[in-house]
C-alpha cells in the first residue's frame, strides 16, 4: 500500500516545535532545538537505509522540498542512489568549470603556493579582477578571441602601460590553465591582441624622489612619534623597499643586524639568501620607538590587523604637498652615495639589495660587504641628522 504523501502545511512547516516530522514518502522535516530546521530524505537502496539533506527550511520551501523529494524517489525507481547522483553531479560541475571568471579563480588557487604569503596581498589577481574580469568574466573561455582582449585592454593599454601588460600575463596563464583542465581555447588569443593593440607609447616614469641635501629637513619633521612617521624614518635611514619595512618583526633583528627573510626581497636572483640590513645607531633608536607600538610581532602594526600599507606612507608625504614619494627614498641614498662618497659601485648597490654582477662572479663573491656597507649607513644617518662629515673614501682595491 502506498505511503499517504503531502501530510504537512507550509502553517505547520513554519510553527512546529522542535522534532521530526514526516511528509510522507520519505520526506523529514527535522526542527532542532536551536530553532534551526532541515530537510532530509530517508529511502533505502542497493539494501542500505540512506539519509540525504535537502537543505535548510528556511531556504526551502516546502513545495520545492517535494520537488526534491520527487527526484529523489524516480531515481530510486531507477536503481540509482540519489546521494551518489549529487555527489558525481557537483564533481562534474567542478570538473566543467567554464568562465573566465572560473577559470580565473582556479588558476589562483593553484599559483597561491608560488605567491608570497599565498598570495593574500592580491596583487597576482587584482590585475584580472581589476581591468579583465568586469568585461569578461562571464564570457565561457572558450569564446574568447583576440578582439575581446584588445577591447577589454584598450582603455589602459598605453595611459597605464605596466598595469596593461599584467592584466594580459595574467590572462594568458587562465587561458593555459582552461587548456590544461581540457577546455578548448586560442592559446594565441594574447599574442594575437598584442599584435592588434601594437606597441605601447607610455613610457615608464620613475618615482618622485626627495634630492639628497633636502633629506635631513624632511627628516627632521617627521618627529611625532607615530607609527607612520616611525617607519619612514627607518625606510629613509635604511635605503630598503616599503614591502619588507613595513613587515619588519622583532626576531629579524640580532644586535645592529636586521636580516630580511629571501622570499621577502624583490628581484633578487639569489632568492634563497636572506639580506642583512646594517643598522647605525639612530636606526636602533627609531626602533626602539617603535617597539612602543609592535602588536603581534610586527614593529609597524596597522590600527586594524596587520602592517601599516603603502598607502599610508605615501599620504604623509602627499599631505605635506610633495611629490617625492616613500620609495624614492631609495634613489635619494643612491644619488649620495654616487655624489658624497667613494663607495665602490658592488658595495653602493648592494646597499640598495640590488644583485650585482653575473651568476659567474656571484659564486666566486661570498662577501655582502657587510663592514663597508657598516660605515656607509652611519654616515648615512649623521647625514639625515643634519651633521653630514663629507666625502666618505674607500681605500682602493690592491692598496
Amino acid at each position: 500500500m502506498a505511503r499517504p504523501l503531502h501530510k504537512l502545511s507550509a502553517f505547520e512547516v513554519k510553527n512546529a516545535v522542535a522534532g521530526k516530522y514526516s511528509d510522507g514518502g520519505g520526506l523529514w522535516l527535522h526542527k532542532r532545538v536551536d530553532g534551526g530546521s532541515q530537510w532530509f530524505m530517508r529511502f533505502t537502496v542497493h539494501g542500505r537505509r540512506r539519509e540525504m539533506g535537502l537543505g535548510s527550511a528556511t531556504e526551502v520551501t516546502l513545495k520545492e522540498a517535494r520537488q526534491a523529494a520527487d527526484r529523489c524517489r524516480s531515481m530510486i525507481r531507477d536503481n540509482l542512489d540519489p546521494i551518489k547522483v549529487r555527489d558525481r553531479e557537483r564533481r562534474d560541475a567542478k570538473k566543467n568549470i567554464h568562465l573566465l571568471r572560473d577559470i580565473a579563480k582556479d588558476a589562483f588557487e593553484s599559483r597561491k603556493a608560488e605567491l608570497k604569503d599565498d598570495g593574500v596581498a592580491g596583487r597576482w589577481f587584482s590585475p584580472l579582477e581589476l581591468h579583465i574580469l568586469p568585461k569578461l568574466g562571464a564570457v565561457p573561455v572558450g569564446e574568447i578571441d583576440q578582439k575581446d582582449v584588445r577591447d577589454t585592454l584598450l582603455p589602459i593599454w598605453h595611459s597605464k602601460a605596466e598595469t596593461a601588460k599584467k592584466a594580459m600575463d595574467r590572462l594568458k596563464i587562465c587561458l593555459k590553465h582552461a587548456a590544461a583542465l581540457g577546455l578548448t581555447v586560442d592559446l594565441q588569443a594574447t599574442d594575437k591582441a598584442r599584435a592588434l593593440l601594437g606597441k605601447q607609447r607610455h613610457k615608464p616614469e620613475n618615482i618622485p624622489a626627495l634630492p639628497w641635501h633636502e633629506v635631513p629637513d624632511y627628516y627632521a619633521s617627521l618627529c611625532d612619534g607615530t607609527v607612520t612617521h616611525l617607519a619612514l624614518r627607518l625606510l629613509i635611514l635604511t635605503g630598503v623597499r616599503s614591502g619588507p619595512l613595513r613587515s619588519i618583526r622583532e626576531e629579524q633583528i640580532d644586535g645592529d643586524i636586521w636580516t630580511i627573510p629571501a622570499e621577502a626581497m624583490k628581484g633578487r636572483k639569489d632568492a634563497t639568501v636572506n639580506f642583512r640590513v646594517p643598522l647605525s645607531v639612530e636606526a636602533l633608536n627609531v626602533i626602539q620607538g617603535a617597539r612602543q607600538h609592535a602588536r603581534g610581532g610586527f614593529l609597524f602594526p596597522s590600527v586594524r590587523v596587520g602592517v601599516i600599507s603603502d598607502m599610508t606612507m605615501s599620504m604623509v608625504m602627499k599631505r605635506a604637498n610633495m611629490k617625492a614619494r616613500p620609495h624614492g627614498f631609495r634613489s635619494s641614498l643612491r644619488d649620495w652615495l654616487a655624489e658624497a662618497t667613494d663607495a665602490p659601485h658592488e658595495v653602493a648597490e648592494t646597499m640598495l639589495g640590488h644583485t650585482v654582477g653575473g651568476s659567474v662572479e656571484r659564486a666566486y663573491r661570498r662577501t655582502d660587504f657587510l663592514d663597508q656597507r657598516r660605515k656607509l649607513v652611519e654616515r648615512w644617518a649623521q647625514h639625515v641628522k643634519g651633521a653630514g662629515q663629507g666625502v666618505i673614501l674607500f681605500a682602493k682595491r690592491g692598496s
